[in-house]
């Protein structure tokens, strides 16, 4: 990033209108085009953590207050709500389903809608897990089914 003007206080309106219009004539930044790292999660596993990457995972839901990762053959607790864990993570990999469960996109094997409007999905390890009325078209949409 390099600094296209500066102001000095006071700064008198016909000066900060200048610094504007450089602002606005300036080409816009090339975006960073590298990928990003696949994340991680740290989970706690007996008396030690234990760092998960992400393509291992295939859900997280929410239980008695605490957060569980299922991964592929393995279950973790996680500190992160499942609230912080969509903040941080990449919306085109995990996709929340309902109030309690946020699923791996790419560990969905099958969906099924049920009456109501409501779906169901089956992930890679053979779990059901229900989704919401109000997230069932996003889930589809997310999946590429429109």
């Amino acid at each position: 990033m390099r600094a296209l003007d500066y102001l000095l206080k006071p700064i008198g309106r016909a000066r900060l209108a200048q610094a504007l219009d450089r602002v606005r004539e300036a080409p816009a930044p090339a975006l960073a085009t590298a990928p990003s790292a696949p994340a991680r999660f740290l989970c706690r596993s007996g008396s030690h953590y234990v760092s998960v990457g992400e393509e291992k995972v295939v859900y997280f839901c929410s239980e008695d207050g605490l957060t569980r990762l299922t991964g592929e053959g393995a279950q973790y607790w996680m500190d992160p709500t499942l609230n912080e864990l969509e903040a941080r993570v990449d919306p085109a990999r995990f996709f929340r389903i309902s109030r309690a469960a946020m699923v791996n996109l790419s560990a969905v094997t099958e969906v099924h809608p049920m009456p109501g409007g409501s779906g169901e999905v089956v992930m890679k390890n053979g779990v059901r897990l229900e989704v919401s009325r109000r997230r069932y078209r996003d889930l589809m949409a997310a999946l590429g089914g429109g």
